[in-house]
């Protein structure tokens, strides 16, 4: 033992969540030590959303000048693979953390390196990388922000294969030159999307009969299309039923026979990271989600001081989500420390709303899709009368104008009764940068008699608001 610590709040684990908390909390007045075994700045900063998306951007840039006569003709090469795993290697800080260490110093936030779990009520070891033990003591609050890992099925052969996981993909030195993707969600279409770009020849095996399927059913459709007219290989209700590693990788997909790759990722779903955290001790399941009500308080905890924010929670697996929590759920910590009232309305600043009516997500595919709010399927299943309003992006004076035979497509799910918008889909060149009005007029709840008088510029594609509201009025 090296000795005892204590501070207001102790959060577990330092990705953007756990920053985020910890600065909340800290700037409300409190102590606050924040605890982390690998890097400070965790998965999004080194192995998933900055190295894909630097991935991804030269070959977005690049089929965008395809795109356009009078510039196609300037594209005479391919994608210098070296040079753009050089720039992924510098938006990942080259797998260093001094500036995110940096960052906490400035805050006024205590690091500690190691292993932290829980022993108890406000209570967390910490098995530092030196083997020494340090015992830290939380007055108020433990905050469990330590996120998910990959899931990797149980397969015959599978641990002697040496897969990869979206942490092999985003950090990769050399391009394979045969690459398999197992899965059909977002990392598995990005990851297929990048290195197909690169020069792989992309298997992707999907064991569904669509891509993407917890969003609006045309995006997979889209989404396709597009991989296979690349010349990526999408088979749909393909399971890999073993493998093995002889010099190449061998898939064995049962019926349709084997499948001979030189890599292959499991794109395959997330798992919390809470197997080794001690939550046996607090009375929770090890494993396991932890369930938490819309202020981050842990269900089924006694005495109100176990917080659970970020993908942890299973609320909503998106870092920019998981931020949103940490500064709503740090805020309640130090709110409820110095004894002030908690606004708990929906929608105030106490409680994490947008994680069931307002969570905005991008796939920076091959069309990018960018959604936010409810599917048509989820608005009608929550017992809403609503309307699918629909409008092809292609069509917009704005897209035209952005790529020769601009194709795409644009949803807005509309709450017949209230007349707002509760859900927004778009899938097509660039339409990541129209999220952000979606995403304000679901949450705002802004009536659609007042979305006439929020004129979009001409000619963009934003344009494709007006056209929506001109569909649904008919």
């Amino acid at each position: 033992m090296s000795g005892t610590d204590e501070f207001d709040v102790v959060v577990l684990g330092a990705g953007p969540t756990g920053e985020n908390l910890a600065e909340r909390a800290r700037a409300g007045g409190l102590s606050v030590a924040i605890v982390e075994r690998e890097l400070v700045g965790g998965e999004c900063s080194y192995w998933a959303c900055m190295p894909s998306k630097a991935m991804l951007r030269p070959a977005a840039a690049l089929r965008d000048a395809r795109r356009l006569s009078g510039a196609r003709a300037a594209i005479t090469g391919v994608l210098d693979a070296e040079a753009v795993l050089r720039r992924r290697d510098g938006f990942a800080s080259r797998w260093r953390d001094d500036g995110q260490v940096s960052w906490l110093g400035s805050a006024g936030i205590a690091l500690v390196r190691g292993h932290g779990r829980l022993d108890g009520e406000r209570r967390v070891l910490v098995d530092g990388p030196d083997g020494t033990r340090r015992v830290l003591t939380a007055r108020h609050a433990v905050a469990v922000c330590t996120g998910t890992r990959a899931a990797v099925p149980d397969l015959p052969g599978i641990e002697q294969t040496g897969v990869w996981t979206s942490r092999e993909a985003t950090g990769a030195r050399q391009v394979p030159a045969r690459l398999a993707v197992v899965g059909g969600g977002a990392v598995a279409v990005e990851m297929a999307t990048a290195w197909h770009a690169l020069g792989s020849q992309v298997t992707l095996l999907v064991r569904e009969s669509g891509l993407l399927s917890r969003m609006e059913p045309f995006v997979g459709d889209l989404v396709a299309a597009a991989l296979q007219e690349s010349g990526v290989d999408v088979r749909f209700g393909v399971p890999v039923s073993g493998l093995a590693r002889d010099g190449e990788v061998v898939l064995d997909l049962g019926e349709r026979g084997a499948l001979r790759v030189d890599e292959v990722l499991f794109a395959t779903g997330r798992r919390p990271a809470t197997g080794d955290l001690g939550l046996e001790t607090v009375g929770l399941a090890p494993g396991d989600w932890i369930e938490v009500d819309d202020t981050g308080l842990a269900v089924g905890v006694a005495g109100g001081w176990l917080y659970a924010a970020g993908d942890v929670n299973h609320r909503a697996l998106l870092t920019h989500q998981g931020k949103y929590q940490g500064r709503l759920f740090g805020t309640a910590i130090a709110d409820r420390a110095a004894g002030r009232e908690l606004d708990l309305a929906p929608w105030g600043r106490s409680v994490a709303t947008a994680d069931r009516a307002g969570a905005p997500q991008v796939v920076f595919t091959d069309p990018e899709v960018a959604s936010v709010g409810l599917t048509l399927a989820e608005a009608e299943a929550s017992g809403r009368r609503v309307r699918a309003v629909d409008y092809r992006l292609g069509d917009v004076a704005g897209a035209s104008l952005y790529a020769d035979g601009y194709r795409g497509q644009a949803r807005a799910v509309i709450d017949l009764d209230r007349e707002t918008v509760v859900g927004a889909t778009f899938a097509g060149s660039g339409v990541a940068e129209l999220l952000h009005s979606a995403t304000i007029a679901v949450t705002a709840e802004v009536p659609l008699h007042r979305l006439w008088h929020a004129v979009p510029a001409y000619p963009t594609i934003s344009e494709v608001w007006l056209r929506l509201l001109e569909t649904y009025r008919g």
